[in-house]
């Protein structure tokens, strides 16, 4: 079962920090990543790897792609995946399943999400969303919305201030 408070565990990979990084950190960079890469599994087993745009919100990650797109396609095969970010401090992995999100007020809680970080203002209509201008990756409109549910999650610091450290939701 999900929790927002996930154990976190030292990585062995850099004996110089006492203790992992707060979840509470590794949380704070999630939100303010601007481009994440969105690992999926192709049918015969290929990993897919895009880049897209996400937001943190509700304890998972959420994330659009238009139903025709090999995203989709791999997701509704197999809605295991990992979501990576890069930031100027530190590299983060997100393993979960995905899940399309079809309940209208968390949709249009995520399009406000959306508009915050990004700028861009859609439309929810028929569980999906719809957009003057297309999203990148994503292809033309509309676009499902997916939940990456956290199942573990790693934070790797790129200096000595972020501790490498695994999280188990």
């Amino acid at each position: 079962m999900f929790t927002e408070q996930p154990v976190a565990e030292k990585l062995p990979a850099n004996a110089e920090h006492a203790a992992p990084t707060p979840w509470a950190e590794g949380r704070q960079r999630l939100q303010t990543g601007r481009w994440y890469w969105l690992a999926t599994v192709r049918p015969d087993g290929r990993p897919h790897v895009m880049p897209v745009l996400a937001v943190w919100l509700e304890g998972a990650l959420f994330f659009v792609a238009a139903d025709a797109s090999r995203k989709a396609h791999n997701l509704a095969g197999d809605p295991h995946c990992v979501m990576t970010v890069a930031l100027e401090d530190a590299h983060l992995v997100v393993e979960g399943e995905a899940a399309r999100v079809k309940d209208a007020a968390k949709l249009q809680r995520v399009a406000k999400a959306y508009a915050a970080k990004y700028a861009w203002h859609v439309t929810v209509r028929n569980a999906a969303f719809d957009a003057e201008y297309g999203a990148p990756t994503a292809g033309p409109p509309p676009y499902t919305v997916y939940e990456l549910t956290p199942t573990t999650a790693f934070g790797f610091g790129t200096d000595e201030t972020f501790s490498p450290t695994r999280w188990r939701f």
